[in-house]
């Protein structure tokens, strides 16, 4: 769902371009929350996937708060909504076998109500934050961990490179945490 001008919602910048990628995004927009432009992000997480060079087949969806409520107790055994779930299945390829079924990489799950209420003492706007959650949850599927401090560290580096090459296309903006801040 895209804004469109005359409704007050502001309108996603462009999607990022010349990415080339042997991935596959499917992409779902399961929640009226908050508008973006949910093709715009495939692209993001294809840009991450091409990045690392790792081809497969990776759903992004973005839901409601009840839902991943849901997902979250489930799966995760916490109760409450949280902004980002990462669901990873087959092993990321290199490079998928010509003219064979691609890798199924996994499922990341995208709370936008989430992110819009923490976007200011975490990422800085709303667009930074849903990118951030998306580069953080490909991340995961691919197997980066921050359950140590160390792996924190390096998968946050990681985290703010990708974003300064396929979201920003620059340096990091002022008011950019990839912590929260509270």
């Amino acid at each position: 769902m895209n804004a469109t001008e005359g409704d007050g919602a502001v309108a996603d910048p462009p999607s990022p371009t010349g990415v080339e990628t042997p991935a596959d995004i499917v992409v779902g927009n399961d929640q009226d929350d908050v508008p973006l432009d949910a093709d715009r992000w495939a692209m993001l997480a294809a840009a991450v996937l091409a990045d690392r060079g790792c081809g497969g087949e990776l759903t992004l969806t973005f839901v409601d708060e009840a839902t991943i409520a849901e997902l979250n107790l489930e799966h995760m055994g916490v109760d409450g909504p949280t902004d980002v779930l990462s669901f990873p299945l087959d092993a990321p390829a290199l490079s998928d076998s010509p003219g064979g079924p691609p890798s199924l990489l996994g499922d990341v799950v995208v709370c936008p109500a989430v992110a819009e209420r923490q976007f200011a003492d975490h990422a800085g706007s709303l667009e930074d934050e849903i990118a951030l959650l998306i580069v953080h949850g490909v991340l995961h599927v691919l197997g980066h961990d921050h359950a140590e401090p160390e792996e924190a560290r390096d998968m946050r580096e990681l985290e703010v490179l990708l974003l300064e090459q396929h979201h920003w296309k620059g340096p990091v903006p002022t008011g950019f945490s990839a912590e929260h801040r509270s």
